[in-house]
């Protein structure tokens, strides 16, 4: 049995920690709603983009711009895995989901996968178990920028147009609730094709089969479409991968708020119960110390 200083000594240490789990949820909460502000913001037009393009993308000649152009698997085609993680822990399963996804898609590929690691986590993780790395960035999600998406976009084109990567697929926590994130395993390139004849782009309403006139429907571009997407889809990509980042990083401060609240009732169940038995112990040493006196003044 733990004697009184013992047990006094953990309620101190429980209640210190408590104290700390208090402090971090209250941080969390702040970052995550200047978080969920950005990523609100941002992600009304990185949507209605991705939408727009797959559906041009679905009109015109792939081999327009190389960044449109699917290649043939062969047996020296690669793809390169972007997987987005967090800098610190502390955040329930926010890692730990994310590379479990990324682990499920490099064993279930059927070409072999180069990543790019983005936060410290992942890039711990996969660096020790032999991965082939492309890149690395860690630390940006301190002060998270635009910057950082280009550089990242950067690098994953130059890596599928010089033809050392022939897929870039992103894996992220997208940010659904307070409460819930989802793993995306989303294809960044090359830029998905809507099949229009079909009726499969989400934006638009579905109409009968055989009679959809949007089959039928080009665009006038002005001035050219190879100037356009010359523009475009660069700034596309950057869209996307800032996207991933905003995503991302407001589901770590969801997950960390939530991982720091559930710590903070755990500490203050484990007070209750420690309490209890303190002054369980402290009530057997009365005890035991009142039988002790009244034996000894019999005994006399």
């Amino acid at each position: 049995m733990p004697s009184l200083i013992d047990l006094r000594r953990r309620i101190r240490a429980v209640k210190n920690t408590q104290q700390i789990t208090k402090a971090m949820k209250m941080v969390a909460a702040s970052k995550l709603r200047r978080s969920q502000e950005r990523i609100m913001s941002a992600r009304p037009y990185a949507v209605q983009m991705q939408r727009v393009l797959h559906s041009v993308a679905a009109r015109v000649d792939p081999s327009i711009h190389p960044l449109l152009t699917a290649r043939e698997p062969d047996a020296e085609s690669r793809t390169l895995l972007i997987v987005v993680t967090a800098d610190k822990g502390l955040c329930g399963s926010f890692n730990t989901n994310v590379v479990k996804g990324a682990a499920s898609f490099v064993l279930e590929s059927k070409q072999p996968c180069i990543l790019g690691l983005v936060g410290r986590k992942g890039r711990d993780f996969f660096a020790r178990r032999g991965f082939a790395v492309l890149f690395e960035q860690v630390g940006i999600f301190q002060k998270l920028r635009y910057d950082d998406a280009r550089a990242i976009a950067q690098t994953a084109m130059e890596a599928f147009l010089s033809g050392q990567v022939d897929r870039v697929v992103l894996v992220y926590n997208e940010f659904r609730s307070v409460m819930t994130q989802r793993v995306v395993v989303d294809q960044l390139l090359p830029i998905a094709r809507v099949d229009v004849s079909s009726g499969s782009d989400p934006g638009l309403a579905p109409v009968s089969p055989g009679a959809d006139p949007r089959a039928q429907i080009d665009y006038l571009y002005e001035p050219s479409a190879q100037e356009i997407f010359n523009q475009l889809l660069p700034r596309y990509v950057e869209v996307q991968v800032y996207r991933a980042l905003l995503e991302s990083n407001a589901a770590f401060f969801a997950a960390q708020m939530t991982a720091m609240d559930t710590a903070t009732k755990n500490a203050s169940d484990m007070l209750g119960d420690l309490t209890l038995y303190m002054n369980k112990v402290r009530q057997a040493a009365i005890t035991r110390e009142i039988i002790e006196v009244v034996s000894g003044a019999e005994a006399l």
